[in-house]
């Protein structure tokens, strides 16, 4: 786990992690229970700030346990934390980049050192697995180092360029790379750690200041990243938290002409909504926006069909189907379609759910009510449209009936019907038979979105899917996940079409440019 011991976590890595992972875990998760229930300000220029009204985190595991207690923001927390913000930028700017890599360093070794009680709070409120929780707080300080390593190796993305042979005078040329300004962050409940804490070091190292906006439902997540900026060094000002509900302090945050740039994680139309009003402004300001998936698995003829089954069942319902590079989508050839079915069900039905911080369990709750309802109108929507193979069913049994437990779903339906195109958040993949691997990639590049895709063939089949398959992610013959598990330095993650809207992906090595914009420096002597 640790940077420099012999063990290192990533999505490859966790599927045979050491005993010791699991005993530190359990103690994590000990010492993170006794703090429960405790009351978490929101942070705004350096200072706590409170409400007039809270908000309860529930654990999703179980609707009775109360996770933590947050201020309800509102409007005017919002412009105070951009007005925060906005001050604090001059002098961040400022701030050589060499001592603003240093202190985004100090906070990725900060959440390394707390990466245990980290993961075994976010096990609790998102409802991850304890594997999937370690990951992604790894990740989080792995992106963070990552954006400081790109920033040192473009030496802070600036370049001399030829003096220009003026007789009697010097002319002096440059190009620089230079900060926005303020920078909203709004983070997802899915990934409220990697997702909060990546954009949030990309835009600080760059030289922009941040108002982070936290998901309700993960605000214990948020509040945990923001201590370890803090703790770091980052100044007051330079990062301020905001939690309340999205229509509120969310739309206020874009409404703000002072934000001058945003990175925002969620649906396709709360995405669109963003990136429409960025270009309508008095100018454009950067709209970074990753909106989901409807993501798809090729299965040829000549796959070893273990391995895809394999794949496709961890992309499918790993964190329950609530990931946007989840696998909702399987084209799988004729021949040997029948054969993958019986695989998928029986990996299926083999999946222990329960509590997901136990180390037996593998699958957990969906996040919330809201979710489980959608669930529930799928399913019998399914069953009445299409075939159910397995699951279609919410979980009651015991101790699962006081969360928000259901069963992952294997079915197939016509292809016209509504679930081959709509992404749910559900742990739900469809089944569909093709006569070949051509029609299976004109289906499933026929889907707005463009975010990863898998693909299971001979080697002579793999260059034609990746030079014909429309999506920003790609993996080939994974057993780890048909569509999932990217991880910073390997697999940059960022989707095409509706899945995102800048063609850079996160974690990649032309990432950090997108939060600043180029300035050509002429001085003449």
């Amino acid at each position: 786990m640790e940077r420099n011991g012999q063990f290192r976590l990533t999505y490859s890595t966790m599927f045979n992690p050491p005993a010791q992972l699991h005993e530190r875990f359990d103690a994590a998760l000990d010492r993170v229970r006794s703090q429960l229930g405790r009351e978490h300000p929101m942070w705004i220029g350096g200072r706590a700030r409170d409400a007039k009204r809270t908000f309860e985190v529930r654990s999703p595991i179980d609707h009775g346990l109360v996770l933590a207690q947050f201020p309800l923001g509102d409007a005017a927390a919002a412009a105070d934390a951009v007005t925060a913000a906005a001050d604090a930028f001059p002098r961040w700017a400022a701030t050589p980049w060499q001592e603003r890599m240093q202190i985004l360093r100090r906070a990725a070794a900060l959440i390394e050192e707390r990466v245990y009680d980290i993961s075994a709070a976010v096990a609790l409120e998102v409802g991850k697995n304890r594997m999937e929780s370690l990951g992604e707080v790894q990740e989080t300080a792995d992106l963070i180092y990552w954006y400081c390593d790109q920033m040192q190796a473009n030496d802070g993305f600036a370049r001399q360029l030829p003096d220009e042979p003026l007789e009697g005078f010097r002319s002096r040329n440059r190009t620089m790379l230079r900060p926005y300004g303020p920078w909203a962050v709004i983070a997802p409940f899915n990934f409220p750690f990697a997702l909060a804490g990546g954009p949030i070091g990309a835009a600080l190292v760059t030289g922009n200041t941040v108002v982070f906006k936290v998901a309700s439902d993960t605000a214990w997540s948020g509040a945990l990243l923001m201590d370890a900026f803090r703790d770091a060094g980052v100044p007051g000002g330079v990062l301020n938290y905001l939690t309340g509900p999205g229509g509120v302090v969310g739309d206020a945050l874009v409404d703000d002409p002072r934000i001058a740039g945003v990175t925002f994680t969620g649906s396709y139309d709360v995405g669109m909504g963003i990136v429409r009003k960025f270009a309508q402004g008095r100018w454009p300001r950067p709209c970074i926006a990753e909106m989901g998936g409807k993501n798809a698995t090729i299965v040829s003829r000549h796959a070893d069909l273990d391995r895809a089954a394999t794949g496709i069942v961890r992309s499918a319902f790993g964190l329950q189907g609530q990931k946007c590079s989840a696998c909702s989508r399987v084209y799988v050839e004729r021949d040997v379609a029948t054969d993958l079915r019986e695989r998928l069900v029986t990996l299926t039905e083999a999946i222990s759910i329960g509590n997901p911080a136990e180390r037996q369990n593998w699958m957990g709750p969906l996040i919330n009510e809201a979710a489980y309802e959608r669930y529930r109108k799928c399913v019998a929507n399914l069953a009445s449209h299409g075939e159910v193979f397995t699951g279609g069913r919410t979980l009651t049994d015991g101790a699962l009936a006081r969360g928000w437990f259901v069963a992952p779903t294997v079915g197939t339906a016509p292809r016209d019907y509504s679930l081959w195109r709509d992404e749910k958040f559900i742990p739900l993949v469809l089944v569909g038979e093709v006569d070949s691997v051509e029609e299976a990639i004109a289906l499933a590049n026929g889907s707005d979105y463009g975010l990863t895709a898998g693909f299971y063939g001979a080697q002579d089949e793999i260059p034609g899917f990746l030079d014909r398959i429309e999506a920003g992610v790609t993996y080939v013959n994974r057993p780890q996940g048909a569509t999932t598990g990217a991880w910073p330095g390997y697999q940059p993650f960022g989707g095409w079409k509706g899945s995102g809207t800048t063609g850079k992906a996160i974690g990649s090595f032309w990432y950090l440019p997108q939060y600043l914009r180029e300035q050509s420096q002429t001085v003449v002597d």
